[in-house]
């Protein structure tokens, strides 16, 4: 009775054993079902990360090339511009020259024109006062003096014992060289030949053109005013009623 208790317990032992057994291995089986799945679903993920990196790192060497491209275009542009420039500043050089050597003929036509009607205008200015009563004794042209700096230059000087008449050339008289014969000769020239101190100082405009009726402004502003007339002759328009100014 007592062995059959036993061989009971022991068979059904076993059977638990069996059980056990068998339930592990299908349980491995299914683990090492999802293991493999797993790993497909990895191998296939991999793959196409791979193919990925692999589109991405053609696509970094298609945008190196195309930014390669790019760089070497600009790059010869820039060359090709800095070219551009480096004529075209050797164009500017040489046009700057030319309008120096150009102004340059200017302003000694200009300076030759000057001493050309100075030179028609001075013998006339001397007997054209004498008529006015002015005894004039002594006509100097071109007179510069310097002084702290500062220029001053009188086109023709007239003068006598108690007066002077400083006198400004233009071929064309504008205002605004009636003014600046007012404040840069007229009223700074004492300052400049003390030597005229004690003597009363007149001033008078010479022209051949004139605009903006600057003969007029000039005779309001108290100066003589002096042109050619008939006969290429320089005359005086001031009236008898001209009061000059005092300087």
């Amino acid at each position: 009775m007592h062995d059959n208790t036993l061989n009971n317990q022991a068979q059904k032992t076993w059977e638990m054993l069996q059980h056990f057994i068998s339930q592990s291995e299908k349980r491995d089986k299914a683990y090492e079902k999802r293991i493999f799945e797993i790993n497909q679903e990895l191998s296939s993920r991999f793959k196409e990360t791979d193919q990925r990196f692999k589109e991405t790192d053609q696509k970094f060497k298609e945008t190196e090339r195309v930014l390669k491209e790019t760089f070497k275009e600009t790059d010869q542009k820039f060359k090709e511009t800095d070219q551009k420039f480096k004529e075209t500043s050797q164009l500017i050089k040489e046009s700057s020259n030319k309008a120096d050597k150009y102004l340059g003929k200017i302003n000694e036509f200009d300076r030759n024109w000057g001493k050309l009607v100075e030179s028609l205008v001075a013998p006339s200015i001397v007997k054209q006062f004498q008529k006015e009563n002015y005894e004039i004794e002594g006509m100097s042209q071109r007179m510069m003096r310097r002084k702290a700096g500062k220029t001053l230059e009188i086109d023709a000087l007239l003068t006598n014992s108690h007066i002077v008449i400083p006198v400004e050339v233009k071929t064309t008289l504008n205002v605004k060289a009636v003014d600046e014969h007012i404040q840069k000769h007229l009223i700074p020239f004492k300052h400049f030949f003390p030597e005229y101190h004690n003597k009363i100082v007149y001033g008078a405009v010479a022209y051949i053109h004139v605009e903006e009726n600057a003969d007029r402004y000039a005779y309001k502003k108290g100066l003589y005013v002096l042109t050619f007339g008939d006969n290429d002759m320089v005359v005086i328009k001031n009236d008898k009623n001209f009061k000059p100014v005092e300087f």
